[in-house]
C-alpha cells in the first residue's frame, strides 16, 4: 500500500524561502462585516491572478536540469494552468495544459499569454489525470498536479505565513475557499493556531462531505453547474483531506448567488476584482453561515474573472 507523503510546517518555511523573489506579498485589507473587523488577504492580486503561483513555483524550482528540459504537463480550470506557465515560462521550460473546453476565456487567454500548450477536454466525460498521465508518457514531462503533490501544498501555504508577519500574531480564524484543499491545507499547516474554515460551492462540498464522513467521497456525478470554476475539483486527495482532517477544519458551503454578493461586496467597498470561486470565503462570512469572529482572516484566492461577467455581477 502507498503511503501518503508527509507535508510539515517546516516544509511550508522552506518553501517560503525559496519562493520569496519570485512572488508578490499579497496586500492583507482591513475591512468590516456588520460592525465585525475582518482582514482580506489579496491573492486576487498575486501574480498570474491567483494563489496558485505559490506552489507551481516552488514544485518547479525542485525539478532537475534533466527534468526541467523535458518540460511539465498541469491538469487545470485556469488558474493552476497560469500558474504553472508563468513559472515554467520563467524558468525556460516547456509547459503543456490540460484544460476543461467550458473554462472561462478570459483564463485560457491568460494561460496561452504565457507561452503554454494548451490541450482541451471535457470535464464531465473526459479524465484530466489521464490525459495529463498519457502526455506524460509520450514526452517525459513531468506532471504537475493542482494540490496532490507535497511541494505544491508547501508552496500555498507559504500565504499563511505571510498573514502572520502581516497581523504580527495569528488570528483566531481563517476561512478559505476550496477546491482540492491545496490552499486550505498549506496555510493550516503554516499557521497551527488558527481554526480553519474551508468553503466549497455547493454541490462541489465534498471536502466538506469527505470531513464529515472521515473518508474521502467524490463530487456526485449529477452535480449541479457552477460559476465557481475554480473550485470544481471531483476529488480531492489524500495529502490534502489527512492534514484538513487532522488539523479539524470546519467546512460549510455557498451558492452562485451569495458567490455574487461577495463580488459586490469586494468591489464595492475595496475597488477588488474577485473571481466567483476566489469570492467563496467572503461569501460565506456575508451570508453568515459562520458566526462572527473579530479579526478573521479572509481569502480571496483569485482575481481571474471574465470582464463581462464582472460587470454584470456587480451592476
Amino acid at each position: 500500500m502507498n503511503e501518503t507523503p508527509r507535508v510539515t510546517r517546516e516544509d511550508v518555511i522552506v518553501a517560503g524561502g525559496r519562493i520569496r523573489g519570485d512572488i508578490e506579498r499579497t496586500p492583507l485589507v482591513d475591512s468590516d462585516v456588520d460592525g465585525t473587523r475582518v482582514w482580506l488577504k489579496c491573492e486576487s492580486q498575486q501574480t498570474g491572478g491567483a494563489f496558485k503561483l505559490r506552489g507551481a513555483t516552488n514544485r518547479l524550482l525542485q525539478l532537475t536540469p534533466e527534468e526541467r528540459e523535458r518540460g511539465v504537463v498541469a491538469f487545470s480550470s485556469g488558474n493552476h494552468a497560469r500558474g504553472v506557465a508563468i513559472a515554467a515560462r520563467r524558468l525556460g521550460m516547456k509547459a503543456v495544459i490540460v484544460m476543461p473546453a467550458d473554462a472561462p476565456k478570459v483564463k485560457i487567454d491568460g494561460t496561452r499569454g504565457e507561452g503554454a500548450e494548451i490541450v482541451f477536454f471535457n470535464r464531465r466525460t473526459e479524465s484530466r489525470e489521464e490525459i495529463a498521465a498519457r502526455i506524460a508518457g509520450e514526452t517525459g514531462a513531468t506532471v504537475v498536479p493542482s494540490f496532490d503533490d507535497p511541494a505544491i501544498v508547501a508552496g500555498q501555504g507559504t500565504a499563511g505565513l505571510e498573514i502572520v508577519e502581516q497581523l504580527g500574531v495569528a488570528p483566531a480564524r481563517i476561512v478559505i475557499p476550496c477546491g482540492g484543499g491545496g490552499l486550505a491545507a498549506g496555510i493550516a499547516l503554516a499557521v497551527p493556531e488558527a481554526e480553519i474554515v474551508i468553503v466549497e460551492p455547493s454541490g462541489w462540498d465534498d471536502m466538506g462531505r469527505s470531513l464529515a464522513g472521515g473518508e474521502i467521497v467524490p463530487v456526485e456525478p449529477d452535480a449541479p453547474n457552477t460559476f465557481c470554476d475554480a473550485l470544481q475539483t471531483p476529488r480531492v486527495s489524500p495529502i490534502t483531506f489527512g492534514i484538513l482532517r487532522d488539523r479539524a477544519a470546519k467546512a460549510v458551503s455557498v451558492t452562485d448567488e451569495e458567490a455574487a454578493a461577495a463580488i459586490r461586496f469586494a468591489w464595492e467597498r475595496h475597488g477588488l476584482v474577485v473571481e466567483p470561486g476566489g469570492a467563496a470565503a467572503l461569501a460565506a462570512i456575508l451570508s453568515d453561515r459562520l458566526g462572527p469572529l473579530d479579526g478573521t482572516v479572509v481569502l480571496l484566492s483569485g482575481g481571474n474573472v471574465d470582464p463581462a461577467l464582472h460587470a454584470r455581477i456587480i451592476a
